[in-house]
């Protein structure tokens, strides 16, 4: 969500959720499950940091860049944490890191340099898949949603399969799991997305700015 500006009352909402995520950072046997507390949290405040700019119409280049960071840096942690939970997977966490900031980051600055305030605020003669996911609060929650859950649902199974589900061998936490890998994969997929369109778009700039010149 578009982040206020970092001194406004609402943005202190936004700002809370740095110090969670620097504290879940910290894993151990004796806080095995301290990773995951802050992510209801901060999905919380970020929703309200996002709804209070746009209805005090304080929004800044600065507060969606900030919002932009702390989700991937939020989503990076817990990613770190399963690629030491899970070492014979690390190169798809890896992956599924790098995938994630660059195409975030990328698309970030493309819309920001074609003069949007925000990575939600797309062209809507660009891409159909990112129009749709941005334009529908619906869908774009859904994935989000559905994304962060697989990899907690990932990283509680290295301590259990949770509560019984319907007095059979499958616990909570693994049914959640297989509900949400469709999401997790189709969520990656739109990154994969996220990063040809906005190197598109930075390739377009860039030939544009050159026929100025010439």
């Amino acid at each position: 969500m578009i982040s206020i500006l970092p001194w406004g009352w609402a943005g202190s909402a936004g700002k809370l959720r740095t110090p969670q995520q620097t504290d879940s950072c910290q894993e151990d046997e004796g806080r095995k499950y301290f990773p995951l507390r802050p992510q209801p949290h901060c999905g919380f405040l970020d929703a309200f940091d996002g709804h209070a700019a746009r209805a005090l119409n304080q929004g800044t280049r600065f507060g969606a860049m900030l919002d932009m960071l702390t989700d991937r840096c939020a989503t990076m942690c817990l990613l770190v944490n399963l690629a030491m939970l899970y070492p014979e997977s690390a190169l798809w966490f890896q992956l599924s890191m790098s995938l994630d900031v660059a195409s975030h980051w990328l698309h970030l600055h493309s819309t920001v340099v074609k003069g949007g305030e925000s990575h939600k605020s797309i062209d809507l003669s660009g891409n159909k898949i990112l129009r749709i996911y941005y334009n529908s609060r619906t869908i774009l929650f859904i994935m989000c949603a559905g994304n962060e859950l697989f990899y907690c649902m990932l990283y509680l199974l290295c301590f259990g399969e949770g509560p019984e589900i319907l007095a059979g061998p499958i616990g909570l936490y693994r049914l959640v799991l297989w509900v949400c890998a469709p999401i997790a994969i189709a969520k990656s997929l739109i990154s994969l997305i996220h990063l040809v369109s906005a190197s598109c778009n930075m390739a377009a700039l860039d030939a544009a700015e050159r026929a100025k010149r010439e």
